[in-house]
C-alpha cells in the first residue's frame, strides 16, 4: 500500500517526467530510493534518441546493478511515475532491486494512450507481476495520476 512517506518520491517523479516532456521525450521519471531513504539515482525517460530501452526504470536497474550489493539493491525501492514495462520489470527482478511504487498504472497508460488514438507498442503493457512475480508492487496513486495523464496528453497532442 502507498504511504504518505511515499508521495515525495513519487512527486519527483512526476516532475522528471516533465522534465523529460520539456525535452521533447515521452513524460516519464523515475527516483531509485535505498532502504534509509535516502535517493540513490533518478532519471527520466531518454527514447527521443532513437534507443527504444532508455527507459528511466531501465537506466536505473543497470545504475544498481553497477553501484549496490545485492543486498542493497533487494532494499532498495523503485518510484516512477508508470508501471514499469515488460523490459524494465524484467531487468528491475534480474537485477534483484525490491519494491516498486507507481503513480499511473499499464492499463491506465494503455487507456489514456487508447483515447488519444495513439498505436498500440510493439510490445504488449502486462502488470509488473505478470512479468516479476516476486516483486511487491504498488500503485496506482490517484492523487497523482491526474498530472501523469496530462503530461501524456501534452505529448502526444503536439506530435
Amino acid at each position: 500500500m502507498v504511504q504518505d512517506d511515499d508521495l515525495p518520491y513519487l512527486r519527483r517523479c512526476v516532475e522528471l517526467a516533465a522534465a523529460a516532456l520539456d525535452a521533447g521525450d515521452e513524460p516519464f521519471g523515475s527516483v531509485l530510493v535505498g532502504a534509509d531513504g535516502e535517493v540513490l539515482a533518478e532519471d527520466r525517460n531518454r527514447v527521443a534518441s532513437g534507443d527504444r530501452t532508455r527507459h528511466p526504470e531501465f537506466e536505473l536497474a543497470r545504475w544498481a546493478a553497477a553501484h549496490l550489493t545485492p543486498r542493497e539493491r533487494t532494499a532498495a525501492t523503485v518510484y516512477t511515475s508508470g508501471e514499469h514495462c515488460p523490459m524494465c520489470a524484467a531487468a528491475h527482478a534480474w537485477v534483484g532491486l525490491g519494491r516498486i511504487v507507481y503513480v499511473a498504472s499499464c492499463g491506465q497508460l494503455a487507456s489514456w494512450l487508447g483515447e488519444l488514438g495513439v498505436p498500440a507498442p510493439p510490445v504488449r503493457t502486462l502488470p509488473v507481476n505478470e512479468i516479476a512475480p516476486g516483486v511487491p508492487v504498488d500503485g496506482p496513486v490517484p492523487e497523482l495520476a491526474d498530472q501523469v495523464h496530462a503530461l501524456h496528453r501534452r505529448f502526444h497532442q503536439r506530435r
